[in-house]
């Protein structure tokens, strides 16, 4: 799910999260961004689009085409695109910011880290930059860089991700075992963005694990009458009215688990009886 604003869609798009099921976008930061140089007041013209120079307008557009083939699962070929936008322009932020998105894919975390820190050093606020060295700290173990890193993004006043990042800082939060604040991070998350439904389950999830299952029950009903609900969803769906006693709803649920997926690990559990698995 695209949460980038501004220019570059089609870069946003190709910055959809790499490493776990939530459809976490990451976003560029800075392709033809529209910059200061002073206040109305000082007399400085305002710096606009069209000003950008001709050395970064090329590696802009290679680095667009470095996209298209990192959206195409062509990961060798993007990181070849990126060296050449690098070898127009190496103080490319954004590009910087993608070539640790590819090494990330390539399992290459010294030099995925190495280009996250490249594009922070050009850019030190830039809040798609800081989200996705968050979530390479957070895949890699390391909590607490991690949530400094989620929280520098989030307080930047500029900064249009501020859904997805809460998404990633709760995930992150349940994973280092810190639930209660990962409950409030997704929390905000879903009222920024109440559509997203990896928002959703996983506060469901919380809410389940801590008996809170009236509100589990809103967040989970809400996917499940959706056309975003899958075996996971429809799971966690019969254990919730499982555990309200209500055995119709429970049942329902379960007829479109084993009909729709009747090879999956959920229906397989649930054949077993297996609730508390």
């Amino acid at each position: 799910m695209n949460m980038f604003s501004g220019r570059g869609t089609r870069l946003a798009r190709a910055f959809a999260a790499l490493a776990f099921v939530l459809w976490l976008s990451a976003g560029l930061s800075g392709c033809a961004a529209v910059t200061t140089s002073g206040s109305g007041a000082s007399g400085q013209e305002v710096v606009t689009a069209s000003d950008e120079p001709d050395v970064r307008r090329r590696a802009r557009l290679r680095l667009e085409l470095a996209v298209g083939y990192f959206e195409q699962g062509q990961t060798t070929v993007a990181l070849d695109e990126v060296k050449q936008v690098l070898g127009l322009d190496p103080s490319f932020a954004d590009a910087y910011n993608l070539r640790g998105l590819i090494y990330m894919r390539l399992n290459d975390p010294k030099l995925s880290e190495e280009s996250f820190r490249r594009a922070l050093a050009l850019n030190p606020r830039d809040g798609d930059a800081l989200h996705n060295y968050g979530w390479f700290l957070c895949q890699n173990a390391r909590y607490p860089e991690a949530l400094q890193s989620f929280s520098q993004a989030l307080t930047n006043p500029l900064y249009g991700g501020r859904a997805k990042t809460l998404l990633a800082q709760g995930l992150c939060e349940a994973r280092s075992g810190q639930r209660e604040q990962a409950e409030r991070s997704l929390a905000r998350s879903y009222e920024l963005d109440a559509g997203n439904p990896v928002t959703g389950y996983n506060l469901a999830s919380l809410l389940y694990l801590r008996g809170d299952f009236t509100r589990a029950q809103f967040y989970i009903r809400r996917i499940n009458n959706s056309e975003l609900a899958n075996a996971e969803t429809f799971w966690l769906g019969v254990k919730v009215e499982r555990r309200m006693n209500n055995a119709e709803a429970m049942l329902q649920l379960a007829d479109q688990l084993k009909r729709r997926f009747p090879q999956s690990r959920e229906t397989a559990a649930y054949v077993r009886g297996a609730f508390d698995e």
